[in-house]
């Protein structure tokens, strides 16, 4: 697949500014990025964002990936030449993304009240660990501290082994995602002519602690703080990783009465639909151990494929565990460039989500690849009227 610098996408009028670093903004304005948002990557000289240290082999993978359709500008903010130039360049756009440790942004002199009397119309996106407010706000904010706060690790694992965090920057990439909505609920306020700009607290816990379903309300209920049960459910059952004859792993969920009862007949325990160990889902819920050992004894006698064959014919709901060599062959993600092979100077190609989600009349994207550090400095800064002289003073000063 090839890049689409000529596209247009829905957001092609939305100009982000983004000074924020490593996963949560740069996830979020990848997504805007993706929809024809124009991003401006502003990085400091001589360092960039540290995503680009996140090196596979030398090779900035995760940068190449986040940071598409976005262009990069280098400032050195703790200049006053170097706030003036973001300024300026704030002033005609619409959103502007920071994930500096609450009160810094203010000791530079760029707090919301200063950008916002620049632009009234600014859409203010601030990015942190634990928000703006509240005894936690100065601390640092990394997603693995959030990750274990959040209540998210001492439900993920075995309960009879450590808590266990997830292996990507699953709160940052949540905050991300949450952080893009938020952006185009206030795009929407300001368009029904009600609002002006507005401030954007967005802070990695909350977003990940919204994914905790109902976690809060059960234990009030029940008092109770539920163990760790590996890839079973807290509620409903069967549901968990099962290990197949030549070795692989089948997921399987029944999370409905009516999934149960097909899958007790498929596998031959018509009996179990009114044993009363297993009629109900409080039943097989209080008598998983048991249940999983009648599933896996089923299982364990077929091959993966086999597995597989028998339950789609038999309509239960299963699905092979994938590793990503094995999401890269799959046909279904082939046939629907789930994976993209875009062109790239370090790999030749470059494989790499595609544009999530898809809109049938106004789709998103991949127009240019990430750009290499302060690419488009001398771009930018014409464009707000400065001449290549001025940008050479800039750079012999250390601002750009």
């Amino acid at each position: 697949m090839d890049f689409q610098p000529d596209h247009a996408g829905p957001l092609q009028d939305v100009r982000i500014v983004d000074v924020s670093r490593l996963v949560a903004g740069n996830m979020l304005t990848c997504v805007l990025g993706d929809m024809g948002g124009d991003v401006i990557k502003v990085e400091e000289p001589g360092r960039g964002d540290p995503l680009r240290d996140w090196r596979t082999k030398g090779i900035s993978v995760h940068w190449k990936v986040y940071g598409r359709n976005k262009r990069s500008l280098t400032l050195d903010l703790r200049k006053p030449a170097g706030r003036e130039l973001l300024l300026r360049l704030i002033a005609d756009a619409q959103v502007f993304v920071e994930n500096f440790r609450p009160g810094k942004l203010e000791k530079l002199g760029l707090g919301p009240d200063v950008l916002l009397e620049r632009n009234p119309d600014l859409i203010v996106v601030r990015i942190s660990g634990w928000g703006q407010t509240g005894p936690y706000a100065s601390r640092p904010g990394y997603g693995t501290l959030v990750e274990a706060m959040s209540g998210f690790a001492a439900l993920n694992g075995f309960e009879d082994r450590p808590p266990v965090l997830p292996p990507l920057a699953l709160a940052d990439m949540v905050a991300g995602l949450y952080g893009a909505v938020a952006v185009l609920v206030a795009l929407r306020h300001r368009e029904v002519g009600s609002g002006r700009g507005q401030v954007i607290d967005l802070p990695l816990f909350d977003p990940l602690f919204s994914l905790m379903s109902a976690e809060a309300g059960i234990y009030r209920l029940t008092g109770e703080i539920k163990r760790r049960t590996g890839s079973r459910s807290n509620s409903s059952a069967p549901r968990n990783v099962y290990r197949t004859k030549d070795g692989r792993w089948l997921a399987l969920s029944a999370s409905m009465q009516v999934m149960a009862e097909r899958l007790f007949r498929a596998i031959g325990r018509e009996d179990l639909i009114e044993d009363p160990r297993f009629r109900t889902n409080a039943d097989r819920l209080a008598n998983v151990e048991e249940l999983d050992r009648i599933v896996q004894g089923f299982i364990e006698q077929r091959t993966l494929a086999e597995n597989l064959a028998f339950f789609e014919q038999a309509g239960v709901t299963v699905a092979p565990v994938y590793d990503i060599a094995q999401i890269l062959e799959d046909p279904h993600f082939r046939e629907r460039q789930v994976i993209v092979e875009m062109p790239d100077a370090d790999m030749g190609t470059i494989p790499m989500h595609n544009v999530v989600p898809r809109l049938s009349a106004s789709p998103g994207s991949i127009r240019r690849p990430a750009p290499a550090l302060g690419e488009h400095t001398e771009e930018i800064l014409a464009a707000l009227g400065l001449s290549s002289d001025d940008v050479r003073r800039l750079r012999a000063d250390g601002v750009v």
